[in-house]
Parts: C-alpha cells; structure tokens; sequence
C-alpha cells in the first residue's frame, strides 16, 4: 500500500510468472505509448504488432504456427523452454497433438530465418531462443 501511495502503478506477489512479469511490463509500456515492438537479432528484424518477419530486409513468409512459435520464443529468450510449454503456449490449452510437432516447426524455423545457432537444442527438455 505503501509503494501505491508513493508512486506505483502495480505490483506483483512472489512467486511469479516470467510471462505474468512480461505482460504487466508490457501493459505499463503501453500506457506511455512507448511500446517497442520490434524484434533484432543479427540481420533478422520482427514487427511484433504487424506479425512482419525479415531477414536481411527481406520479408520471410512465416504460417500464422511458425510466427506464433517465433513469438513465444522471442518473448521468453534466452529461456529453456519445454515442449509442453511450447505447445501451451504457441498452440493454446486445447492441443491435443503431438509435442513433436513443436520439433517439425523449430527446423522450419531454423532454416527460414537462418536461426540454426540461435534456437538451441536444451538436452531433454526442449528449446531456447539465445541472443547472447
């Protein structure tokens, strides 16, 4: 109540989501009308609010799947990701498929967007996007 009272706009209890962390900064962003929602990584470049991917200043047709993927990977970078958490939050709580498929995608998107040494392999768990 303190912090309120001085200044805050919002707070969060511990422990916490990454994601839940990521959205309120995102919302506070937005109020400032100050919202960055452009992605750079070497010569790959998202637009995050026109769903627009380019490498090399050349747009990449990406399926609305592989740019959903790209996005949960460039909002949790240089996190590991499991494959069931890929699934949940790429494909949505109501996929039933295999989490293999999330392996089909990662190498289309390797080889799309020349990501082949950015999105790693986590040993026997799933995948990271590293911009380090």
């Amino acid at each position: 109540l303190q912090g309120l009272g001085l200044g805050a706009e919002d707070y969060i209890v511990k422990p916490f989501e990454v994601l839940e962390l990521l959205a309120r900064v995102e919302i506070v962003l937005r109020r400032g009308g100050k919202s960055a929602r452009t992605f750079t990584l070497d010569e790959l470049r998202v637009d995050l609010d026109a769903h627009r991917v380019f490498l090399r200043e050349e747009e990449v047709p990406l399926t609305p799947q592989e740019y959903s993927l790209l996005e949960v990977l460039i909002t949790n970078r240089n996190l590991a990701l499991s494959r069931e958490k890929l699934l949940n939050l790429a494909w949505g709580y109501d996929y039933e498929g295999e989490s293999r498929t999330v392996d089909a995608h990662i190498q289309r998107l390797r080889k799309k967007l020349e990501l082949e040494n950015r999105i790693q392999t986590v040993y026997k768990l799933g995948y990271r996007l590293s911009t380090r």
